[in-house]
């Protein structure tokens, strides 16, 4: 069953996507840099709750960590179903774009060549789904991190089960 992004938008981040970004991100209590320079606390989140950036010696305990990371991930979601559009999506293509754009950024998501494949008439569903493979670098490099992440959320785009 396909949904319209705007749709998914209104649902939001479902929950095995949250499990799964969690997974991905991991959790730390006290702020760290995340290899490109930007401080990053709890799961990956740039933003305290407070909505400042996340500075150096900044904490986050493990069940505000889960709230910012649902909250997040929420607003990504939304932005995500914006400019995605009216695109019919399976729960599964919804569920890894939404890990994918919560990890790349939504700006940088949104200008995406997987996000004009979606667009195109009609929809080149398995070449958006490919393009998530591209997304494997930060800082410069090529991070085994980053790839195996990419690998499973292209599998989950194109409805394989984990």
């Amino acid at each position: 069953m396909r949904l319209s992004a705007r749709q998914w938008g209104v649902i939001g981040v479902t929950a095995d996507a949250l499990a799964a970004i969690a997974g991905y991100e991991g959790y730390r209590e006290r702020s760290y840099d995340d290899g490109t320079g930007v401080q990053t606390v709890g799961f990956g989140t740039t933003r305290m709750p407070d909505g400042r950036p996340v500075q150096k010696g900044d904490r986050l305990d493990p069940v505000r960590a889960l709230v910012v990371l649902q909250a997040d991930a929420n607003r990504i979601a939304r932005e995500l179903a914006a400019c995605i559009g009216d695109v019919p999506l399976t729960k599964g293509e919804w569920d890894a774009y939404v890990s994918w754009a919560y990890n790349v950024g939504i700006g940088a998501a949104c200008k995406s060549t997987l996000v004009k494949k979606l667009k195109q008439q009609p929809p080149d569903y398995a070449g958006a789904c490919a393009e998530l493979l591209k997304w494997t670098r930060a800082g410069g490099r090529e991070l085994p991190g980053l790839v195996k992440r990419r690998q499973a959320e292209c599998r989950t785009c194109m409805g394989e089960t984990p």
